[in-house]
């Protein structure tokens, strides 16, 4: 029986009526901050939005991990900044309802733009860091915090992974609290859990056979995510435990300064660069432990990916948010402070209590759902979508 004229044309309103979500990240592949792009993109809900993924520096989307249903609009641009025309046309163009951006740099430029854009557009910025752990690095231009203080307060809500991360948002750039959200990172706990079940030896493909412990570290390579310290830090242990060695995964501008540390440690037969990896939950298995090495995070979603998979985790006190999740839990031994030394001795203590390829459930990933996260994100569009924009 054929669908009759009437509900054809009835559906297809309801389909265009749905609010337009865009989703905007530089690029995919990567960082914690990508990934959550990714899943969003994923998960959020096509019968509720017409979804949208604008790329701004990559000029071809990855299909394996994006559905079809979405509209993938790749801007191809060499930076960020020099994608205003481009974004301003974007989102013209589509007129979207509701501009999801995640990730600091960029938030800035959509903010910049705001005024230009369609009036009843709103505007929610993802905060990926804590403010100022960051600024106090020195890694940033000097007037970064001036753009903070001019430009998050014209956005409709700005979202932080901790409690944590939003008090000190708050006290940073003086944003009222009412403009804050907490929403955790979605994270695929199933999908992680049957990849981890039936991996590959990358230990053993990388030229790593010995009987470990096996480390595992993952994330850009550079300065603020700590990989110096854990080398360093690795010294101290192979001289109790000699068979140790690590594996990093990740790419980025630190990397042959890296490589140059191992060679003085003597550390180039017991550690291997594995580049960027699409899928690092392939690692778990093999692995003793993963080590959160970082001078200063908000919340990495390799840290939350590896609770779920069950590995041991070691860490550095990276930010309050780290600690206030890490602290007490079974399988976890949170460094004193932020120093190879104090990263040593976590690593020494850890291995001088763990079986070998000991696990640990860690309840606490519950709360990062992927199920629950997407919900969460979509109340927090459903109730932006309720009120008038800034």
């Amino acid at each position: 029986m054929r669908t009759p004229a009437y509900m054809l044309l009835t559906y297809g309103k309801q389909m265009a009526e749905r609010p337009a979500i865009l989703l905007l990240i530089p690029h995919l592949g990567g960082g914690g901050a990508e990934q959550v792009t990714a899943l969003l993109a994923l998960g959020l809900s096509r019968k509720k939005y017409r979804l949208h993924l604008g790329l701004i520096t990559q000029d071809v989307s990855d299909a394996q991990i994006l559905p079809t249903q979405m509209d993938v609009h790749a801007l191809g641009a060499r930076r960020v900044r020099d994608s205003a025309l481009g974004l301003l046309q974007l989102v013209r163009r589509l007129k979207p309802d509701v501009i999801l951006s995640n990730m600091a740099h960029l938030n800035f430029l959509v903010l910049l733009l705001r005024p230009l854009f369609p009036r009843a557009t709103r505007v929610l910025v993802r905060q990926n860091g804590t403010v100022s752990s960051s600024l106090a690095s020195r890694d940033l231009p000097g007037y970064t915090r001036l753009l903070y203080r001019l430009l998050y307060p014209r956005a409709d809500r700005v979202i932080c992974q901790t409690r944590a991360m939003a008090i000190d948002l708050s006290t940073e750039i003086s944003i009222q609290g009412g403009r804050l959200a907490v929403l955790s990172n979605p994270v695929d706990v199933e999908a992680i859990r049957a990849i981890a079940r039936n991996p590959p030896n990358p230990w053993s493909e990388l030229g790593l056979s010995s009987s470990g412990p096996h480390l595992l570290a993952i994330g850009r390579l550079v300065l603020e995510k700590g990989f110096d310290l854990l080398l360093r830090a690795l010294v101290s242990v192979r001289l109790r435990f000699p068979h140790t060695d690590l594996i990093i995964a990740g790419k980025g501008p630190e990397e042959a300064a890296l490589k140059v540390l191992c060679r003085e440690l003597g550390l180039e037969d017991a550690v291997r660069f594995a580049g960027h990896v699409d899928r690092p939950s392939v690692y778990f298995a093999g692995a003793s432990a993963y080590v959160l090495s970082s001078r200063h995070e908000g919340l990495p979603n390799a840290l939350l990916e590896a609770a779920a998979g069950g590995l041991p985790l070691v860490a550095l006190p990276a930010s309050q948010g780290v600690v206030d999740l890490l602290s007490g839990q079974p399988g976890v031994w949170l460094a004193k402070e932020t120093t190879s030394e104090s990263l040593a001795v976590a690593l020494l203590t850890a291995f001088s209590t763990l079986n070998p390829g000991q696990r640990f459930p860690h309840p606490f990933i519950q709360q990062f759902s992927f199920d629950g996260a997407i919900r969460a994100y979509e109340d927090l569009i459903d109730s932006s979508l309720r009120e008038r924009p800034q």
